[in-house]
């Protein structure tokens, strides 16, 4: 198993493209199941979750052409849609074929989906949303769909599910007649997926809200696709910089997608400047929590979208390990997500775990280095933050972990000053 070795202490500044969003790329890949046609994607993320739904399609059948960040897939010559049980292990987003082989194809085979182990994450509302366009749905060690004529329906998610959500959708944009959609995910990612289907003929309005209505059609065409900045990926470098006192610039900023960061990354101190799609942040002299009104304890809480997305939430909380005074946490969406922070604690960080979901952080923190695993990606990504502030050396386990969600992390560190080693 890799590891990466940080020795800490060093000002990041510099200059940052983020690559394309994960969260994006991983359903569009399946939609290209969807068309004979070719589908290019542009702007890809070469991380070990998109190679591994890369795997995934040619396992199926669907061509496969990889140059760069740009690739090139038809499935004219699918030859089973029974999917890979070790792959579907791998990744949480295996379950997005079942909706869209399902309304392509007529039936899907698939085995329980893997993806970072942060708590329980339900798959009813999948099941429900595609029952209810009539896909039948059987599961047992694996999950059968079927479906011999889609149609359109009336459906409320018990919860808006960003996966759920973009499964409904590629399924709907077949079915006979009307769906419509309510309280779906409405998050970047599921907004450029919707973008990218309506380009290949689907006709999806609500884009971007959380009601969608989708108009079903016969047949899609082929597309070529750019995927938007990840501004996941963005933040967590801004908060790289912030936390050593250095600089960024960041290229292709979607200002859209990043003003909803920036509010509780303000309660701490970080704030940027955005411009022609370039964002800009000074060194923070001093990194300091905004209290709220009546010198109330502040907190900064996730939620689907608009609110702080859950998977920034982990280096927000390294954030506090350095800002003045006391910040709350409260991680609503996943029970296990905040589990992590017990090694923030062996690098000296003062927190307190309140039970899963809350946590409360006093800073600033004196941390120091030391050996530590990488549990998940997001976790993985914060406790390389929290090395890069630290004094000594930390070795992080598990780096595979990390190389799911993060392209070449330690380079593009690296170039910004980072003393980051893969070993």
């Amino acid at each position: 198993m890799a590891e990466f070795i940080i020795h800490g202490g060093r000002r990041l500044s510099g200059h940052h493209k983020p690559p394309g969003n994960k969260n994006a790329a991983l359903p569009m890949l399946v939609a290209c199941v969807l068309t004979d046609e070719p589908v290019r994607l542009q702007n890809l993320p070469l991380i070990d979750d998109v190679h591994t739904m890369l795997g995934l399609l040619e396992e199926i059948g669907v061509s496969v052409h990889l140059r760069g960040h740009t690739v090139d897939l038809c499935a004219r010559g699918l030859r089973t849609t029974r999917l890979d049980a070790a792959l579907c292990g791998k990744v949480r987003s295996s379950i997005l074929f079942a909706g869209a082989l399902a309304a392509r194809h007529g039936k899907a085979v698939l085995y329980p989906p893997g993806g970072d182990v942060i708590g329980r994450r339900r798959l009813d509302t999948h099941f429900e949303s595609l029952k209810q366009l009539g896909i039948t749905v059987r599961t047992n060690h694996h999950y059968s769909f079927a479906a011999s004529k889609l149609h359109g329906a009336r459906i409320v998610m018990d919860e808006a599910s960003v996966t759920a959500t973009e499964n409904t959708v590629m399924a709907a944009v077949l079915a006979k007649g009307v769906t419509t959609i309510f309280n779906a995910a409405c998050e970047p990612h599921v907004r450029d997926l919707c973008l990218m289907l309506n380009q290949m003929g689907a006709m999806i309005s609500g884009v971007g809200t959380n009601s969608l209505r989708i108009e079903g059609v016969g047949s899609l065409h082929g597309v070529t696709h750019k995927i938007s900045p990840d501004y996941i990926d963005a933040a967590g470098f801004i908060a790289a910089a912030a936390l050593t006192g250095g600089s960024i610039t960041v290229e292709a900023a979607k200002e859209d997608d990043l003003f909803m960061v920036s509010r509780p990354f303000a309660k701490l101190g970080v704030r940027w400047t955005t411009a022609k799609g370039v964002l800009r942040m000074s060194p923070c002299r001093c990194l300091a929590v905004k209290e709220d009104f009546g010198s109330a304890i502040p907190k900064i809480e996730d939620g689907p979208w608009p609110s702080f997305p859950s998977d920034l939430m982990s280096a927000a909380l390294v954030l506090a390990t350095q800002a003045s005074g006391t910040m709350l946490f409260f991680e609503k969406m996943f029970e296990s997500r905040m589990y992590f922070v017990d090694r923030l604690i062996e690098m000296g960080a003062r927190i307190v775990q309140c039970d899963p979901h809350r946590v409360l952080v006093s800073g600033p923190a004196k941390l120091h280095g030391t050996r530590l695993s990488s549990p998940d990606i997001r976790a993985g990504m914060a406790l390389l933050l929290a090395a890069l502030c630290a004094k000594g050396e930390t070795v992080i386990g598990n780096a595979e972990v990390i190389d799911r969600g993060y392209e070449s992390i330690e380079l593009r560190l690296r170039a910004l000053g980072a003393d980051i080693v893969r070993s």
